[in-house]
């Protein structure tokens, strides 16, 4: 088996002596599709974080790409990207602007075209002109989204994508993300609190609870671990 794209050894995170994750390890291999699922306070959201580079870990490892995070957080961010629910885009620029910016960022060639695409993918082409800071809260997690795909990434992070879309749209996220990651074969880690989120998309579940992994296999098998 090849390296994984991502490891995770031993990774603790405590805040003000509280303990957000306690000793997680896990791994995920390259196209493979991954969710953390557990409850709020789980531990998903500060596990994405330290992926980030946006938390350094109390102690424990990252490795991404076969790369120390700590040491190449750069180099792994520019082959990476993150869309979450609950972080907005610069509210005061149009939707273009935002896309923009972003594209430039990540050097992306023929931005234009790309973020059409993108915005078309997710049936928000007619959003373009928008001020994003006008959208609704599905909207804006649409956006982010398309922000996400901008740069071809092979490392995609996802907190909780579906979280304030209407069921329908949710459901066209979820069958998007699977399509995109068959014909391009991204890497996802993919949070939610909805057993059916995980159970659609995923290849993998690791069941959270209290800062540590209790259950891990496919959405099917964790399911018939907690209904025994």
């Amino acid at each position: 088996m090849s390296e994984p794209i991502v490891e995770v050894q031993d990774l603790r995170k405590e805040f003000d002596g509280t303990v957000a994750v306690a000793g997680v390890s896990f791994a995920v291999q390259r196209s493979e599709i991954v969710g953390l699922l557990g409850a709020n306070g789980a531990g998903k959201t500060t596990t994405i974080q330290v992926l980030l580079g946006l938390t350094t870990p109390t102690s424990g490892t990252v490795r991404v790409f076969g790369q120390d995070l700590e040491r190449h957080r750069i180099e792994i961010l520019q082959r990476s990207n993150f869309s979450s629910a609950y972080t907005g885009l610069p509210s005061n620029l149009k939707v273009w602007e935002n896309l923009l910016i972003f594209a430039k960022l990540y050097g992306v060639k023929d931005h234009r075209a790309k973020s059409d695409q993108l915005l078309e993918m997710f049936e928000i082409a007619h959003l373009r002109n928008k001020i994003t800071g006008h959208l609704s809260s599905g909207e804006s997690t649409r956006v982010n989204l398309c922000k996400s795909l901008l740069n071809d990434p092979e490392l995609l992070l996802l907190d909780e994508p579906t979280a304030s879309l209407d069921p329908d749209i949710a459901d066209k996220v979820r069958k998007m993300l699977r399509r995109i990651q068959r014909e391009k074969g991204i890497t996802m880690i993919y949070t939610s609190h909805n057993m059916r989120d995980v159970q659609e998309v995923c290849d993998r579940v690791l069941f959270m609870h209290k800062g540590r992994i209790i259950a891990e296999g496919t959405p099917q098998q964790v399911m018939d671990k907690f209904q025994q």
